[in-house]
């Protein structure tokens, strides 16, 4: 058997000193995640953090820097992510389109709200990334080489 991590792509896009987030169902728990999702087969992970994006909150996003590249190895299965975090501009809102499945709204929190939910996070790689976006974290998407 061959290992491999899960790739993920998670957008952190902040207005007005709210960020965009996405309350979800998973495993009948709801949870506070970024825009976030799995790269799929023959997609660059900028490519997908838009897409996630769309499809998970009806925001068309651009990405304007990395914020980090994650690793976590979730205790209770032994599954390892590993998530290249960016940060985006929203620039459209469709009213028109429905949300993923799962996906039970898209939410602007404050920071201090974010805190107050700190249980609610579907990992810890949520809060790692406002973090680091918070400190300045701004890598050139130049960085990242689709070949």
């Amino acid at each position: 058997m061959i290992w491999r991590p899960n790739v993920t792509v998670a957008v952190v896009a902040e207005r007005d000193g709210k960020f965009l987030m996405v309350e979800e169902n998973v495993s009948g728990r709801l949870v506070l995640n970024q825009p976030a999702g799995h790269l799929d087969e023959g997609e660059g992970l900028q490519h997908a953090a838009t897409r996630e994006a769309l499809e998970e909150t009806a925001w068309h996003v651009v990405p304007e820097s990395l914020v980090g590249i994650y690793r976590w190895q979730m205790p209770e299965s032994a599954t390892t992510y590993l998530r290249a975090c960016f940060s985006a501009r929203c620039v459209d809102f469709d009213r028109t389109r429905e949300l993923d499945t799962g996906i039970e709204r898209a939410i602007w929190l404050s920071y201090d709200e974010l805190k107050g939910r700190a249980g609610q996070m579907r990992s810890p790689m949520v809060m790692r990334c406002v973090d680091d976006y918070r400190a300045g974290h701004r890598f050139p998407l130049t960085l990242l080489c689709d070949l």
